[in-house]
C-alpha cells in the first residue's frame, strides 16, 4: 500500500507538507488578554469556535492538514476564562459574562489582529451558538460556515432546563472561571437564542452523526437528532451531512469529514482557475487521510465525490488514479469499483470497465445498474 502512495505522488505535482506551526498571541481586548493561535496565509480566513468548555487545543490535529491544502489563515482562540484567555477584571455581575459580551470580545480581537472583514466559521456544539449570533450581527462578514453538531437553537426548552436545573450544581464549579460563567448564564442563553436562524444569504454544511448522544434517554437523542434533520430540510441555505460511525465530537472521530467540509467551504472563495490549482492538493490530501483513516467508510465517499468532480473537469488521467485508488484503499467497497468501471468506460477502456463492474456486482448482488451496464457491454 506505501508503494501505491508514493506512486500516486509522483503522478501528481508534488506537494510539500508545511508543519503548521502557529503564533500565539496574547490580544488586550480592554484591560485583559484573550489568547489567540493564528496560522499565517493567504486567502479567507477561517475561525475556529471550540464547544463548552473546551479551548483551542481541540482544534490542533485537524489544522494541518487544513492549512497543507488551503495556504489560508487559521485562527483558534479561547474564549474569556478558558485556556490562556482572561476574565474582564471590571464586570461585576455573573450576568455581565453571557454570550453577547463573549461576541464583543471576539469582534475586538479579531479587528485588532486585522482580520476584520470576511471570514468563514467553524464551530462545535455549544461553539455553534457563538458562530450563529456573529453571523446575524456581521451577514456581511460571514462567507459561510462549517456547523459541527452545533446545539440546535430549539433544543433547550422550559422543560429540559428544568431538568438541568436539577442535575447541575454551579456551586461545584470553581469561581471565577470561564466554565462558572457559562453555566451560571446557561439558561439565559439559550432562551435568548432559541428560535434563532443563520441568515438565508449565508451557507451553512450542518454535520451531525446518527446518534450524538447514545448515553441521553431516548427521548433526548431523538429530539436533538429531528431538531438537526430540519435544519437542512427547512432552510435551503442549510446543507445537512451526516456522519456514520461518529458520536458529538465528530471532528475527532471523522476528522477526514471535518477537515474535507472545511476545505471545500474554503474552495467555494476561490474563482475558477485557483480551484483547479487547489485540486491536486485536496487530491493528495485525500489519499493521505485515507491511508490514515481506511477503516472509516466516509473517506471512501470522499475520494468518490472527488474523482467525479476531475471528471466533470475533464480531467481524466488524475480521476482514473483516484478511482483506482479507492478500489486498492478500500478494496471491499462495491461503490468504488463501479465507479471506477464508469470512469474506464469514459476512456474507452471496455474490457477493464467490465472486469470493474463485476467486482462490484460480486460484492453486491443488488446492483442492478451495474448488472445492466455490464449486460450491454458483453453484448458488443
Amino acid at each position: 500500500m506505501k508503494h501505491f502512495y508514493f506512486a500516486c505522488l509522483t503522478i501528481f505535482s508534488l506537494t510539500i507538507s508545511i508543519q503548521a506551526q502557529g503564533e500565539s498571541s496574547l490580544v488586550d481586548v480592554g484591560g485583559y488578554n484573550m489568547h489567540f493561535n493564528i496560522i499565517n496565509g493567504e486567502g479567507v480566513p477561517i475561525l475556529f469556535e471550540a464547544g463548552g468548555g473546551n479551548d483551542s487545543s481541540v482544534w490542533a490535529p485537524i489544522l494541518e492538514s487544513i492549512y497543507n491544502v488551503t495556504g489560508t489563515t487559521l485562527i483558534t482562540y479561547d474564549r474569556s476564562g478558558f485556556g490562556k484567555s482572561e476574565l474582564n477584571p471590571y464586570l461585576k455581575k455573573e450576568t455581565d459574562f453571557g454570550i453577547e459580551n463573549g461576541i464583543k470580545e471576539l469582534k475586538i480581537g479579531l479587528t485588532k489582529l486585522g482580520y476584520d472583514g470576511q471570514i468563514i466559521l467553524v464551530s462545535h456544539s455549544y461553539g455553534g451558538l457563538y458562530n450563529m449570533l456573529y453571523a446575524r450581527k456581521y451577514p456581511e462578514k460571514v462567507i459561510s460556515v462549517v456547523s459541527i453538531d452545533a446545539t440546535p437553537s430549539e433544543f433547550w426548552n422550559e422543560e429540559l432546563l428544568s431538568m438541568r436545573d436539577m442535575n447541575v450544581d454551579i456551586t461545584t464549579i470553581p469561581k471565577p472561571s470561564g466554565d462558572y460563567y457559562m453555566n451560571y448564564n446557561y439558561n439565559a442563553t439559550m432562551r435568548y437564542i432559541r428560535g434563532m436562524k443563520f441568515p438565508e444569504n449565508i451557507p451553512v454544511t450542518n454535520i451531525f452523526p446518527e446518534n450524538s448522544f447514545p448515553d441521553f434517554p431516548e427521548i433526548l437523542s431523538t429530539r436533538w437528532r429531528t431538531l438537526q434533520e430540519e435544519l437542512g430540510d427547512k432552510n435551503e441555505n442549510i446543507h445537512n451531512v451526516i456522519a456514520k460511525n461518529s458520536g458529538h465530537a465528530v471532528f475527532q472521530d471523522n476528522p477526514t469529514l471535518i477537515i474535507n467540509s472545511v476545505i471545500k467551504a474554503y474552495a467555494k472563495t476561490l474563482d475558477k482557475n485557483q480551484q483547479i490549482n487547489l485540486l491536486p492538493k485536496v487530491l493528495n490530501n485525500a489519499i493521505d487521510l485515507s491511508i490514515q483513516s481506511k477503516y472509516n467508510n466516509r473517506t471512501a465517499h470522499d475520494l468518490n465525490t472527488l474523482g467525479y468532480s476531475l471528471m466533470a473537469n475533464q480531467d481524466m488521467d488524475n480521476a482514473l488514479v483516484l478511482f483506482k485508488a479507492a478500489t486498492l484503499l478500500f478494496p471491499h467497497n462495491a461503490n468504488a469499483y463501479d465507479s471506477y468501471g464508469e470512469a474506464l468506460l469514459a476512456v474507452n477502456k471496455t474490457e477493464e470497465a467490465i472486469k470493474m463492474y463485476e467486482k462490484s456486482i460480486e460484492l453486491n448482488p443488488e446492483n442492478d445498474h451495474g448488472k445492466s451496464i455490464l449486460e450491454e457491454l458483453k453484448r458488443k
